[in-house]
């Protein structure tokens, strides 16, 4: 019998992997994908996240990032992070590295999908393999998630994410964040002669409909396009729990508000961290309180943009506000920082 089996090998299952094998338990991925996987995704780590890679002896190659900016058609602001750079990483060079480190430390990864599973008093039992535990890292649609009964609906507006890259020197080292009335722009510079370039929306519009809606981003964008266009959503994800009995949920799969301020893929490194401290430390129930402590600020900094963005008369005052109160917009950026 193994210590734990991961389903899905995105950036969470390959760190909780990770995170297993350095605390000396043996893990097992389970992925239906090849390396490395690609993904809608911002592709910028906040501090927290490029600092959590490193712990895990994780050299995935990247621009560092020295803040956050917004900008709309009239103003800009900027706030730099206090404790060390971010990253901006292209999605397959960090899932490369990830699985490159997996491999390195002694983490199994396999070719399947975990479809099924049965629970015991001291055991799972999932993809022909006895385990202490499951941990369900099956993404934003998790599967498992849904198998567990943990979805719970939503009520609140649908939302959506584009992303392609630019073959174009980066103008900025910061994620640029545009505001229209209709959307938003991230810019991630994520290597000398490549940009990340994503939209989001409550419409599902072709990209560059989505883009047209910043002329000032576009004649940035010199450049050809490099890659193609990838989507994902609906983006808000409500979970009713992150353990159920002997499988617990990270990454997308445990929980996911919107793409609007960039921490995804940091928390998952969070959580992947936390949840096998957990499991060592003999109490897999904290791990709930864990996630929720770890993701609180993000979450209600999340939901406050959210709501601010869909009245029009208070989504226009986002940026101006954070130009007139520029200690309060550097102190948000490194509360998430």
């Amino acid at each position: 019998m193994i210590d734990v089996l991961i389903a899905g090998g995105g950036p969470a299952g390959l760190a909780t992997a990770i995170n297993a094998a350095l605390a000396g338990m043996e893990a097992v991925v389970v992925e239906p994908r090849a390396t490395p996987v690609d993904k809608a995704c911002g592709e910028g780590l906040m501090p927290s996240g490029a600092a959590a890679l490193s712990a895990l002896g994780v050299r995935a190659p990247g621009r560092p990032l020295r803040g956050i900016r917004y900008a709309d058609a009239h103003h800009r602001v900027h706030a730099e992070f206090r404790h060390g750079p971010g990253l901006g990483v292209r999605r397959t060079s960090l899932h490369a590295a990830l699985a490159g480190r997996a491999t390195e430390v002694g983490v199994k990864i396999v070719h399947g999908r975990v479809e099924a599973l049965r629970q015991y008093d001291d055991h799972v039992e999932a993809f022909g393999t006895r385990a202490r535990w499951l941990v369900a890292a099956d993404g934003l649609h998790s599967p498992l998630r849904a198998l567990l009964g943990l979805e719970l609906p939503s009520r609140a507006p649908r939302r959506y994410g584009q992303r392609r890259h630019f073959r174009i020197a980066p103008w900025t080292d910061f994620v640029e964040v545009h505001w229209a009335p209709r959307g938003e722009a991230y810019v991630t510079p994520v290597a000398d002669d490549l940009v990340g370039v994503a939209v989001l929306g409550s419409e599902r519009r072709r990209y560059d409909e989505h883009l047209a809606e910043f002329p000032g981003l576009v004649a940035l964008l010199e450049g050809p396009a490099a890659t193609p266009v990838r989507g994902a959503g609906p983006l808000r994800r409500r979970v009713r729990a992150r353990v159920a009995g002997r499988v617990l949920l990270v990454g997308d799969a445990a929980g996911y508000v919107d793409a609007l301020t960039g921490e995804g893929v940091s928390l998952g490194l969070l959580a992947a961290r936390a949840l096998v401290g957990c499991l060592r430390g003999g109490r897999p129930q904290a791990y709930e309180r864990a996630w929720r402590r770890l993701s609180l600020r993000h979450r209600l900094l999340t939901e406050g943009l959210l709501a601010a963005r869909r009245h029009p008369g208070t989504a226009r005052l986002i940026v101006p506000a954070a130009r007139r109160l520029p200690a309060v917009f550097a102190a948000t950026v490194n509360a998430l920082a």
